[in-house]
């Protein structure tokens, strides 16, 4: 029973209007935060451009807000995937929210609620490794394979004093669409 608790808990939306009372940490991304590192040794560290010198790298990472330090992780639905890929390949609304060519997307599955953790170059997908969902980063993250049934949320970005920074809140639903 627990189980099902916990997916009905990770199915809530991550609407950008959230209510303002949250704590600043489990707050999504807002204009402005600096985007960091998740995972790795360099957990914690600004993102910039310098770590996506090979294509077609995946990096996990979290909303800082700059003003007050806090980083955005009190909550699964926040962290971030960030691609850098083919700018030719992007449709016109992908190209407009990326950063030289560096695409941002809630890193939480829209189907089981696993993160993500794979990107096919070969294919062009990202890859969900739990149950096999697939999305395309160059056309909004859609699904192109998988149990999964809606894209996932996508994130503007802008680059600031060479690091990757949120232009936004998310944009779409995040968390396991309700049947």
């Amino acid at each position: 029973m627990l189980f099902g608790t916990g997916l009905a808990a990770l199915a809530v939306t991550g609407d950008a209007d959230a209510d303002t009372a949250q704590a600043p940490q489990a707050m999504p991304p807002q204009a402005g935060d600096l985007l960091v590192q998740a995972t790795g040794p360099q957990a914690g560290q600004p993102i910039g451009l310098p770590l996506f010198k090979t294509p077609n790298t995946l990096i996990q990472a979290w909303a800082k807000d700059p003003t007050s330090g806090v980083v955005r992780n009190g909550s699964r639905l926040n962290r971030v995937l960030l691609v850098k890929i083919d700018t030719a390949a992007m449709d016109d609304a992908t190209r407009k929210r990326s950063a030289e060519g560096v695409v941002a997307y809630s890193d939480f599955c829209t189907h089981a609620g696993c993160w993500i953790e794979t990107y096919h170059a070969d294919n062009g997908v990202i890859l969900c490794h739990c149950h096999g969902s697939a999305f395309d980063p160059t056309h909004g993250a859609n699904v192109t394979g998988g149990p999964a049934r809606a894209p996932l949320a996508s994130l503007s970005l802008k680059i600031v004093d060479s690091h990757l920074v949120a232009a936004g809140p998310f944009d779409g639903r995040l968390g396991i669409p309700q049947t």
